[in-house]
């Protein structure tokens, strides 16, 4: 896991460069970059619920890095500070995650992606009353984020 870890960063920090130094010339709007970054995540969960985790890192990566774009021109959309956040965690970065899921929370309080997967983080991260904060939010929204999030904290 250290290694898968170690790679991560590596992509993430030269994703980052790249993002960071890149043209001014963009593939697209926030709203494609938003799309494309999703496609990602969808495969990257695939991939990781078959354990190929190396191949889902790398897709995570690819994923935050045109969220970060998406991100650089919209500040202010909490699903892709949502987004931002779970690539984040689901790669083992805790604290940005949680930074971005707080930014989010911030613009939409009632966010049920970011209270969802920021009580996961919480989970995660052993912070369980944080988790149940984040479940009283969901709490009433006959949503699968407060399931989700509720069995999580009941088995933890």
């Amino acid at each position: 896991m250290k290694k898968i870890v170690c790679i991560f960063i590596f992509l993430l920090l030269a994703n980052f460069s790249f993002a960071a130094g890149g043209s001014s010339s963009s593939n697209g709007n926030e709203a494609n970059l938003y799309k494309e970054a999703k496609k990602f995540i969808v495969r990257a969960k695939k991939l990781e619920n078959k354990d190929k985790l190396e191949k889902a890192l790398k897709l995570y990566s690819k994923a935050y890095d045109k969220l970060l774009k998406a991100y650089n021109k919209d500040k202010k959309n909490p699903d892709i500070l949502n987004y931002l956040g779970f690539t984040l965690r689901k790669t083992g970065s805790f604290e940005e995650a949680e930074k971005f899921y707080l930014a989010g929370l911030e613009i939409k309080p009632d966010h049920r992606g970011i209270n969802e997967y920021l009580g996961e983080l919480y989970v995660k991260t052993n912070r369980i009353e944080l988790a149940r904060k984040r479940l009283e939010v969901l709490n009433g929204c006959k949503c699968e984020e407060f399931e989700e999030l509720k069995e999580l904290i009941e088995n933890n």
